[in-house]
C-alpha cells in the first residue's frame, strides 16, 4: 500500500493550467495543507485565490518558498535558470524542488547549477494538458490516467524522490521513472515535434492569403483537429524548442525525410507508393488507438524504471 501523502505547504511558481491543477487535485485529495502561489500576473493569482487554486499568493517568489516543504516550478523552460538563483538563497534546508517541464535534461542542468546539496531537486513531467492556459484553466482531474515520467539521477535523495512520485500519483498519474536524456528524446517526437509541425501548418497556410481568397475561411474539421495545438504559448513552446534543440531537430530531420518522399511520389506519379506510405501511417495509428493501454505498458518496460 502506497505511504499517504501531506505537504503542510506547497509552493506553486506559476498558477496556470499546470500548477493550479496539481494545487486543487493536491487539496481535493486533502494531501496538502497551505498552498502558496506566485507568479507576475496579479490578477491571475487574485483569480487563483478566488477559486480556491490556491490560499494565498504574492509576486515575490522568494517571499513564497520561506518555509516551504515542496516547491513546484511551473514556468517556461527559459525561466528556470533565473527562478531557481532567485528562490535558491531562500529555501529552507531538506525542502524539495521539482517541476512540470517538457524537458529534462536542461532542467537538471539549471537545477545543479543554481540550487545548493542542502536542498532536493526531483525533476518530472506530467504527460497532460490542454491548448488553455492560466489559473482559470486548471481542473482538478487534469492528471487522472495520465502518466507522468519523473527523471531522478543517481544521487537523488531517496526521501525527496518517493515524496514527488506519491505527490503525483494522488493528483492521478502513473508514475513511471526514467533517464532524463531518453526522456527528451521521446518527448521529442510525441510533443515537440507535432507542436512544432502544427505552428508551421498554420503558418504555410496563413502565408497563402491574398486579395482574392483568406485560406482559413475554407478550413474544416480536419484543419482544425491538426492544429489545436497551434493555439498553445507561443512562448513557452519556443523555450521547450530551444531547451530541446538536438532532439527536436533530429524529428523534424525524420519528418522532412517523410515529406521529401511524399514530394517525390507526387512528383513521379507514383499512386501506389503514395498508397502504401498513407496505409502505413494508418495502420500504425490506428494500432495505436487501439492498443494504447498496451503501449504505454510497453513503455514502461523499455523503461530502466518502473511504475510505483
Amino acid at each position: 500500500m502506497s505511504a499517504p501523502l501531506f505537504i503542510p505547504k506547497l509552493a506553486i511558481i506559476g498558477v496556470g493550467l499546470i500548477g493550479g491543477s496539481l494545487a486543487l487535485a493536491l487539496k481535493a485529495a486533502g494531501a496538502v495543507g497551505h498552498v502558496v502561489g506566485t507568479g507576475r500576473g496579479e490578477a491571475n493569482l487574485q483569480l487563483a485565490l478566488t477559486l480556491g487554486v490556491i490560499d494565498a499568493w504574492t509576486t515575490d517568489m522568494r517571499d513564497a518558498v520561506a518555509d516551504a516543504d515542496m516547491v513546484v516550478l511551473a514556468v517556461p523552460m527559459g525561466a528556470y535558470a533565473s527562478v531557481l538563483q532567485s528562490i535558491a538563497p531562500h529555501l529552507k534546508v531538506g525542502a524539495i524542488v521539482s517541476d512540470a517541464g517538457s524537458t529534462k535534461v536542461a532542467a537538471i542542468e539549471d537545477a545543479k547549477a543554481q540550487l545548493s546539496d542542502k536542498v532536493h531537486f526531483v525533476a518530472a513531467h506530467p504527460l497532460a494538458g490542454t491548448e488553455q492556459s492560466g489559473a482559470a484553466a486548471a481542473f482538478a482531474a487534469l492528471y487522472q490516467h495520465h502518466l507522468c515520467i519523473i527523471t531522478p539521477e543517481e544521487t537523488s535523495n531517496a526521501q525527496a524522490l518517493a515524496q514527488v512520485k506519491r505527490m503525483w500519483e494522488v493528483a492521478g498519474c502513473k508514475v513511471l521513472q526514467m533517464p532524463a536524456a531518453e526522456h527528451d528524446d521521446l518527448l521529442a517526437a510525441v510533443s515537440h515535434l507535432p507542436h512544432v509541425a502544427a505552428f508551421a501548418l498554420v503558418n504555410a497556410v496563413r502565408k497563402q492569403e491574398n486579395d482574392t481568397y483568406e485560406p482559413f475561411a475554407f478550413a474544416a474539421g480536419g484543419f482544425r483537429d491538426f492544429t489545436r495545438i497551434a493555439s498553445s504559448s507561443p512562448s513557452m513552446w519556443r523555450d521547450i524548442a530551444l531547451a530541446n534543440k538536438s532532439a527536436l531537430i533530429k524529428q523534424i530531420d525524420a519528418l522532412s525525410q517523410e515529406l521529401g518522399n511524399m514530394k517525390q511520389a507526387l512528383e513521379n506519379q507514383e499512386g501506389e507508393n503514395l498508397l502504401a506510405m498513407f496505409s502505413e501511417a494508418k495502420q500504425a495509428r490506428d494500432a495505436w488507438l487501439a492498443g494504447k493501454t498496451k503501449a504505454e505498458s510497453s513503455i514502461v518496460d523499455a523503461a530502466r524504471g518502473e511504475i510505483v
